[in-house]
């Protein structure tokens, strides 16, 4: 007689990895591809689908162009010195809104809002982090070539100290013309479509 096999251990097996599945992070079990994710909160980026992710493969961070922003940091800094985590990529996208708007738009339309920005708080419960002396520009880091804010923003996750070194970091440029990922610097379309010299 062949080996007999009781529904009860499938069951019991599908419990334990729903409860593993459930407790992942007090159990200390990483993603599944131990990667972080930092793209921009834009709703044309299919960041799982252009990455080949599927639930549990990885955590994901969207914000406003993609940016590396103190919480980026913070952010990273756990998951890379607590969680396993050893790679970050960094997705940011053609057609972004954070290169549609002038400067000076941004500028009065927040000031619009919010009046003096030098008493704003920037973290609700950290009253005392504001912008201090910065620009407020530099704190919403409005983009002129998504291809050099993309290497920028792999550089600084890189050179972060709360990073680990040996983290591995790379940076994709989304082409929401094509559907696409290239590497920052890589204009195919000008390439294939301009008479070159």
């Amino acid at each position: 007689m062949g080996e007999s096999h009781n529904h009860h251990d499938h069951v019991d097996d599908t419990v334990a990895e729903r409860s593993n599945w459930a407790r992942r992070r007090r159990e200390g079990i990483p993603t599944n591809k131990n990667l972080l994710v930092i793209a921009c909160m834009d709703e044309r980026i299919p960041v799982e689908d252009v990455l080949g992710l599927e639930l549990g493969d990885a955590q994901i961070y969207r914000n406003a162009g993609g940016k590396v922003t103190d919480d980026v940091i913070r952010s990273a800094a756990l998951t890379t010195n607590f969680f396993e985590t050893d790679e970050i990529i960094v997705i940011n996208h053609t057609d972004c809104g954070m290169m549609s708007a002038p400067d000076e738009a941004v500028r009065e339309g927040l000031e619009a809002q919010a009046g003096d920005l030098e008493d704003v708080d920037l973290d609700p419960s950290l009253p005392e982090l504001t912008i201090g002396d910065a620009d407020l520009l530099d704190w919403v880091k409005m983009t002129d070539d998504i291809d050099e804010a993309c290497a920028a923003q792999v550089e600084y996750l890189r050179q972060s100290a709360l990073i680990p070194d040996d983290t591995a970091v790379s940076g994709y440029v989304y082409e929401v013309e094509s559907g696409e990922l290239r590497e920052p610097g890589d204009r195919i379309a000008a390439e294939i479509s301009e008479r070159q010299p």
